[in-house]
């Protein structure tokens, strides 16, 4: 069986990538292998998304994804955007960085939002293929759902009345910024 390193550290992250790659591979994560993670020197998603995938692929001898993702929101000036984790960990945790957002939106009419997912896929001595999926939606008032991880019981896909984080996951993986990146980077690696 093939195996692919799927770069990241994020349990919620792994499992909806992995979910998205044919059953055909075997899915490794860095954690079993106790491999760290790179610092995300990166000005962007794909530039950060092609530097976990470089440093990742040089551990192992098989193929390797990643992802950077994060939610840029328009009255906040498209922040946190690629800080999102970042800002989770100074806080302390996503649950407080969403209350931390949502104190910063309490006064703006513009809720309008987008999570941005860049994937990176790398064979063993061939160039980074990437792809980004954008999804647009809404900063909701308040935290809700118990579901999905991250920023998700904060944001309102379009089109939809509800968070993420108040989605099943088999409807939130089918429709995700992550599951839109993925459908267009399959479309360049046909083995995915």
């Amino acid at each position: 069986m093939k195996k692919i390193l799927i770069g990241t550290h994020n349990k919620g992250k792994f499992k909806e990538i992995a979910y998205l790659i044919s059953r055909k591979f075997k899915k490794v994560s860095p954690i079993s292998l106790r491999i760290k993670s790179p610092k995300e020197t990166g000005t962007s998603f794909i530039s950060n998304s092609k530097l976990k995938v470089k440093f990742f692929s040089k551990h192992v001898d098989y193929d390797a994804i990643s992802d950077d993702s994060g939610l840029c929101i328009k009255a906040l000036k498209n922040r946190p955007g690629i800080y999102s984790a970042r800002l989770a960990k100074k806080h302390g945790s996503f649950h407080k960085a969403m209350k931390f957002i949502l104190k910063k939106m309490k006064n703006k009419k513009n809720r309008n939002a987008v999570f941005v997912c860049s994937l990176s896929y790398k064979k063993k001595n061939s160039k980074i293929i990437s792809a980004v999926g954008k999804l647009k939606g809404k900063i909701s008032y308040r935290i809700l759902g118990k579901k999905g991880f991250g920023y998700d019981p904060i944001f309102i896909p379009l089109k939809s009345k509800f968070t993420f984080g108040q989605m099943q996951k088999n409807k939130k993986v089918k429709m995700d910024h992550r599951f839109l990146a993925f459908q267009k980077l399959k479309k360049k690696i046909k083995i995915l």
